[in-house]
């Protein structure tokens, strides 16, 4: 595994950095502690020795951060549940350095005036939004911490509904929801509910200066918490290529739909690995040792053009026969 440095020790500039390289959303809202959250969860790199716990699947996984995102409460009818937000997922990507080509020192980025020319501090800069070319409103952190409205501290849940009937495309960002002790029987009981009813809670939460939609639902005796697009961000799908006219065969769809079937199986994620990053770390191991790199050709080979799809899907069928037998 590719060693970096404790983000704990890095500056909020290398941190701004970094979550510029990674294209962290938000990142330009966050404070120091806030990107180390986001960059590392608990403050260390991906390849540093953190506590991780074997889970169900038989991986070793990093166990949460103790520090919360977010802290407020669940309303629910007139029960109040207080809760914390904690990251749930986090990117295991390799991260690169920029560095000049030339010789090699790093490329760093300066928060310069345009005006002045010179380097503003962080503790000197303030939010502006431009509601005429070259004129700003500013804002204070803490007017924009204090946008009077609900979501800010607390999550109404307004309605439930069968996650089924959500487009998985409206989903975002997946955080744990833990109970504060004095809310912990409220907590279990919400739960249950949800388990019993299969009904997942539909509400809005504000994280880092953004009102979301979200949807929180049980999983392995946590609630956990989706945040969601608003349906003005979802993109229609334009595509000139489905306006065209073309005949399915009822042949044709039921041998797709026999090889569906020979390819179908309960989902385990643990049989999945990500063939990139481990070839990568391979790359970066050989750079090291100042050994040859073994890369891809240039150019992909162009793929068969299909001139019968049935007997394509025929040969399929035939193929995934043999490999299972």
């Amino acid at each position: 595994m590719v060693q970096t440095k404790d983000l704990n020790e890095l500056t909020k500039e290398e941190l701004y950095e970094l979550a510029q390289e990674r294209d962290v959303e938000g990142r330009s809202k966050m404070a120091k502690d806030e990107l180390v959250e986001a960059l590392g969860g608990d403050g260390k790199s991906d390849a540093e020795e953190a506590k991780t716990e074997k889970s169900d699947d038989g991986l070793d996984r990093p166990t949460t951060s103790q520090r919360a995102i977010w802290r407020g409460a669940i309303n629910f009818g007139l029960i109040t549940i207080p809760v914390g937000l904690y990251a749930a997922t986090e990117d295991r990507d390799i991260s690169f350095h920029l560095l000049s080509g030339k010789d090699g020192s790093r490329i760093r980025y300066k928060r310069v005036s345009t005006k002045s020319g010179r380097e503003v501090d962080w503790d000197d800069i303030v939010k502006g939004y431009e509601y005429e070319e070259g004129k700003y409103v500013t804002f204070t952190q803490d007017e924009l911490d204090r946008v009077p409205v609900d979501s800010i501290r607390t999550i109404d849940i307004v309605q439930f509904a069968q996650q089924e009937a959500i487009d998985p495309i409206y989903f975002d960002k997946t955080y744990y929801l833990a109970p504060e002790e004095s809310g912990l029987k409220a907590y279990r009981v919400f739960m249950e509910a949800l388990e019993n009813t299969r009904q997942v809670g539909i509400g809005k939460v504000t994280i880092r200066e953004k009102e979301r939609l979200c949807a929180i639902r049980p999983a392995d005796d946590v609630l956990v918490l989706e945040t969601m697009k608003w349906p003005d961000e979802i993109r229609v799908p334009a595509f000139d290529e489905l306006e065209m006219d073309v005949e399915v065969r009822p042949q044709e769809v039921e041998m797709a739909e026999s090889l569906i079937e020979h390819l179908s199986g309960d989902f385990d994620p643990a049989a999945f690995s990500d063939s990139y990053r481990e070839r990568l770390e391979e790359m970066i191991a050989a750079k090291i040792e100042g050994e040859d790199l073994q890369l891809a050709p240039e150019e992909a080979p162009e793929p068969e053009k299909v001139t019968d799809l049935l007997e394509a899907l025929q040969a399929s069928v035939e193929a995934t026969r043999k490999r299972s037998a």
